[in-house]
Formats: C-alpha cells, sequence, structure tokens
C-alpha cells in the first residue's frame, strides 16, 4: 500500500499485458519496481505467449497470470483487472517502461480535486533501444504527436496510464472483439462520466516497430476499423486529432497519387510542390521538431514516411467507409457489449 504526499493511503495495482515480449519485459517490470511509489500489486498477463516471456516474467516479484488463448489486448487487460485489488490500476504495456515517478504522478493527479477518471502519459523522444531510420520516425512522432496534446482528451493511451477503480467499473470492460481499437471504445465510454488528462508528468519509453510495413499495416488496419466508431460519435477525439492532421492525411495521399502523372507531364511537378507544401504545413510544428531533434536530413525521410503513413490512413478510411455502406455488422462495430 503506498502512501500519497498528503498521507493518505492507497493502492494500486499495476496491470501489463504481454504477449510474446521476451525482448522487453525484464526492462518493463524493472521500471515498475524502481518507482518512488511502489505498486500495490503487480499483475502479468500472458497473452498466450509462444516465448520465453512467460518464464521472464515470473523470475520479478509479480503475479502471473495466464490465458488459455490470445485475445489481444482488450481481453489481456480485462483478465488483469479481474485479478486486481487496487483503487487505481495503472496500465503498462510490456514493451514500455516507465520513469521511476510515473506511479506517484498518476495517484497525485487521480486524487486531486480536478476528479480525473484516467491520466495517461506521454512516451520519451528517445526510445528504449537504438532504432535505425524507420523506428526514430515512429518514436519521434509518437512523442510529438502525444506532446503535442498534453491537457483535457476523449481518447485513451492504455499502453502508459491509469484509471480509478471506479471509473473502470462505471465504463465497463474493454470489448475483446475489438483488437485494434478497444482504447478508444473504453475511452469513450469512460469520458462520458470523468475528465481524463493527457500528460508528460507520466512518462514512460517505448520500443516500436522498426520496419515501414508493419507500420503502414497497422495505421490502415486502425483507420479502416474506426470509421463506425466516428461516424456514430459524430466527431473527432479531442486532443491529437487536429483539423490540420486531417487535412494533412487528404493532402499526403494526393501528393503520392499526383507523382505518377508528373512522369507523364512533367509541369504536373509544380502541382506535387504545391500538395507537399501544404502535406507540411498543415502539421508544420512536427517538423519544426524534428529538424531541431535529428537536423534536415531526417526531415527529408521523416517526411517520406509520413507521407506514406498518411495515404495509409487514407486507404483505411475509404475502405472503411465502404464497409460501413456495404455491411450492417461493421456498422454495428461498436454497439456490442462487452463480456
Amino acid at each position: 500500500m503506498a502512501e500519497t504526499p498528503s498521507g493518505d493511503r492507497v493502492t494500486v495495482s499495476v496491470v501489463v499485458p504481454m504477449y510474446n515480449d521476451s525482448r522487453t519485459i525484464d526492462l518493463c517490470l524493472a521500471s515498475v519496481h524502481a518507482q518512488s511509489m511502489p505498486a500495490h500489486e503487480v499483475i502479468v498477463v500472458d497473452d498466450a505467449s509462444t516465448d520465453t516471456s512467460a518464464t521472464l516474467a515470473a523470475r520479478h516479484p509479480c503475479r502471473l497470470v495466464r490465458a488459455d488463448a490470445n485475445g489481444g489486448p482488450g481481453a489481456s487487460r480485462n483478465l488483469g483487472v479481474r485479478h486486481a485489488t487496487g483503487e487505481i490500476i495503472f496500465f503498462l504495456d510490456a514493451d514500455v517502461t516507465m520513469h521511476p515517478d510515473a506511479i506517484r504522478n498518476a495517484v497525485r493527479l487521480l486524487r486531486g480535486d480536478e476528479g480525473y477518471g484516467a491520466v495517461f502519459g506521454v512516451p520519451d523522444k528517445e526510445p528504449l533501444f537504438a532504432e535505425g531510420l524507420v523506428g526514430q520516425y515512429r518514436i519521434l512522432q509518437y512523442h510529438y504527436w502525444r506532446k503535442s496534446a498534453e491537457g483535457l482528451v476523449s481518447g485513451g493511451f492504455y499502453a502508459l496510464g491509469a484509471v480509478t477503480r471506479e471509473a473502470f467499473d462505471r465504463a465497463g470492460w474493454f470489448n475483446p472483439t475489438l483488437r485494434q481499437t478497444e482504447e478508444i471504445d473504453h475511452a469513450e465510454r469512460l469520458s462520458r462520466s470523468y475528465p481524463m488528462l493527457l500528460t508528460s508528468q507520466i512518462r514512460g519509453r517505448l520500443s516500436d516497430e522498426s520496419r515501414m510495413l508493419p507500420i503502414l499495416r497497422k495505421a490502415f488496419r486502425r483507420s479502416r476499423l474506426r470509421v463506425p466508431f466516428y461516424l456514430r460519435r459524430g466527431r473527432a477525439m479531442q486532443g491529437m486529432e487536429t483539423g490540420g492532421r486531417a487535412a494533412a492525411a487528404v493532402l499526403a495521399a494526393a501528393t503520392l497519387l499526383s507523382v505518377p502523372a508528373v512522369v507523364l507531364f512533367p509541369p504536373f511537378a509544380l502541382l506535387t510542390a504545391v500538395l507537399l507544401g501544404g502535406f507540411v504545413a498543415s502539421d508544420l510544428g512536427q517538423y519544426v521538431f524534428v529538424r531541431r531533434e535529428r537536423g534536415w536530413g531526417f526531415v527529408v525521410f521523416f517526411t517520406a514516411a509520413h507521407l506514406l503513413m498518411n495515404t495509409a490512413v487514407v486507404a483505411g478510411l475509404a475502405t472503411g467507409l465502404l464497409e460501413w455502406l456495404l455491411r450492417p455488422r461493421f456498422r454495428s462495430l461498436y454497439q456490442e457489449v462487452a463480456p
């Protein structure tokens, strides 16, 4: 049981969903046990891993819970919560480490007068491991988007975030049928009753994809699956999803689609340049940040990678919209009640 600066006692359960995370689980759990405010319990949920993750996790002071079959992050978090007894549940993905004051700051914010139901952290701009160009792109982009969205949010980032048990129970379980968008669904339900905060007072370091194809595949799938969520909700999520970034996605697709025309009719290069300029200008602060961190050479690579990712997002949205028009079951994706 941890004690807050005011002398109040509070129990914190750390829930770590894990699937084939043998590369990072030692670092993840070591960061949990290095907290300035110790957790009441650490629950690691092994989502039917096929590597040595479970063996490595068992060497740490934690409760290891094994799923009978792979159910995805939502089902894993649900299983962890079922075993949790804390007043606050701190979710931490197995490929993320948290700074030593993460739990203390989360407890302070959740116990404050603002009445937050959940607080989510911001990842460092440095990756957990040394990365190649693609990995550096992904970490910088992930950091900047979270950092620039600090404040009240309506979307959840459960890879590094804490919720009160009261707020979680009121929002209900993660929907286990949603393998890519379970976070936005749960946070939407939670935000109906409680304010949620995204803050760099809770920080961590993560290991993300280091190859472009998996990043593009994930961007496509997530944007496709968000279509029925957006259309049912009627508005974008508060925080990272700005009008400028929506425009950037459209301009990215238009920029790449204009390239073949340049080959056939070189004067079209002017149009491509205008589209590209609009794409960069739509989120200019991001490129200023990247130049400051990595220099002009990396800005060129970052821009190319970001063009590809935004184009994958647009392709996913277009596919999702078509599915929404043709498949009633797809339209009702977020209406299913999680068990």
